[in-house]
């Protein structure tokens, strides 16, 4: 059984804690949630699952202009499972954790050959395929299917950490534990795909991270932290490692025809399987890489180093050092490719940056 941060029990169903907190959320989601999202318009199971896979740590603001493009390109799993990849991670460029795209990917893929060309419509089946887990799974069948799954998302683990002061981050399995339970004790068994979006529209505009809108919460008169005045308190965050810090140096070339050279990186790591700059250890000079990549010093007609750039992703930062090098002509036998405005490719957001620096060029996110 679940307990709140004082270590007492708490049954939320026993006292129809559970049931009053599911009528609550839908009444106010009824009259202030959410409705008009991309995903939510011609809602089809295929919709839901391209939006719940972007939404993994992902904004909706961020989200929907990429959701907007992606399905006017990819339409159903037929059309995403028979595209290069390159064309669909081009299409994620900028929206960030690139494995979702590859595992979306795949997952089209398995769909097409495993199920028919229909997503399955349980958690089991959904759990199989690539890039789906539990809460995932959860979110699709209730929203795509309308069957009874709870769901635990970054905005629902804060929203029921705080009600019911849940102790430990939720990183921590007995923590994960304990909000499953109540996730599972509070959805009710109809309006399961309205619940599902209250309690994560909940998260998202009233019970946020900083600065909440307590007052204006449908449930703040029966919110423990808010009872004993902690509510900043919760979810309980891990003790902070300090932040390593990598340094790099990626390398520009440009062609006269206003091109840039693209190298592709592995498929894991970093960016896996995106296109960017030359990227080679922060000590390498620019003598050094042109030789090793086979171009000639003769083609050179300047070369500059331009100021680093600082690069947070979740658990580092990257300091980028970018040198930009102009080339007389195209060197023959570069193993990457000379990308140009009109390129499908996917490229990082970073990428993006470095490659706009060499303006005129304009290369497109």
């Amino acid at each position: 059984m679940a307990t709140s941060s004082l270590g007492e029990p708490i049954n939320p169903r026993s006292t129809e804690t559970a049931d009053d907190f599911a009528r609550r959320l839908l009444a106010w989601w009824d009259e202030h949630g959410r409705k008009d999202l991309p995903w939510q318009r011609n809602r089809t199971p295929y919709r839901v699952w391209v939006s719940e896979i972007m939404l993994q740590q992902t904004t909706v603001a961020a989200v929907a202009p990429y959701f907007e493009r992606f399905i006017a390109r990819f339409p159903d799993i037929e059309t995403l499972a028979g595209a290069d990849l390159d064309e669909v991670l081009h299409l994620w460029s900028g929206l960030g954790y690139y494995a979702r795209a590859r595992s979306l990917h795949r997952a089209a893929s398995v769909v097409m050959t495993d199920f028919g060309g229909r997503l399955p419509d349980s958690e089991q089946a959904l759990t199989k395929l690539p890039g789906i887990g539990r809460s995932t799974a959860a979110a699709i069948t209730a929203q795509a299917f309308g069957r009874r799954a709870a769901i635990l998302d970054g905005n629902v683990k804060r929203v029921l950490a705080r009600f019911h002061r849940v102790a430990g981050p939720p990183s921590s399995a007995a923590t994960q534990r304990a909000l499953w339970d109540f996730a599972e004790s509070h959805t009710p068994e109809k309006r399961v795909a309205d619940y599902t979006q209250a309690i994560m529209d909940l998260g998202a505009t009233l019970c946020r991270r900083k600065d909440p809108s307590c007052p204006e919460c449908p449930v703040q008169d029966m919110c423990g932290a808010l009872a004993r005045g902690d509510v900043a308190r919760f979810p309980e965050r891990a003790v902070r490692r300090e932040r390593r810090i990598e340094r790099c140096r990626f390398f520009v070339l440009t062609a006269p025809d206003r091109t840039c050279y693209v190298e592709q990186r592995p498929a894991a790591g970093i960016w896996g399987g995106l296109w960017s700059p030359p990227a080679r250890d922060a000590d390498e000079s620019a003598t050094r890489f042109l030789e090793v990549l086979g171009v000639d010093s003769v083609l050179v007609l300047e070369y500059n180093a331009a100021p680093t750039i600082h690069h947070g992703f979740t658990h580092f930062d990257l300091d980028v050092e970018p040198v930009y090098i102009r080339l007389a002509e195209k060197p023959p036998g570069l193993p990457g490719r000379w990308i140009g405005p009109d390129h499908r490719l996917g490229v990082s957001a970073l990428a993006v940056r470095l490659l706009a620096a060499t303006q005129p060029i304009e290369l497109e996110p």
